[in-house]
């Protein structure tokens, strides 16, 4: 499955499943090893995972009423 910019870079499969948030840990746990390993890599600090919002839709509701009007 495509990984997605809107859900931090996760498959929806893992958003609705609920297995986003051991993936995110374990990926912040590579960046953390290869800035410690390779700091001159990267910018002062160490990546950061992209966060995942709380709500996503594909068509907003609320939008689709304000279209609608």
């Amino acid at each position: 499955m495509r990984r997605h910019s809107g859900i931090g870079l996760q498959t929806p499969a893992s958003v609705h499943y609920g297995t986003h948030t051991e993936i995110r840990e374990q990926r912040q746990t590579t960046l953390n090893a290869a800035f410690e390993l390779n700091p001159i890599r990267f910018r002062r600090i160490a990546s950061q995972v992209p966060t995942i919002p709380e709500v996503v839709w594909i068509n907003s509701p609320f939008r689709e009423v304000l279209a609608n009007i």
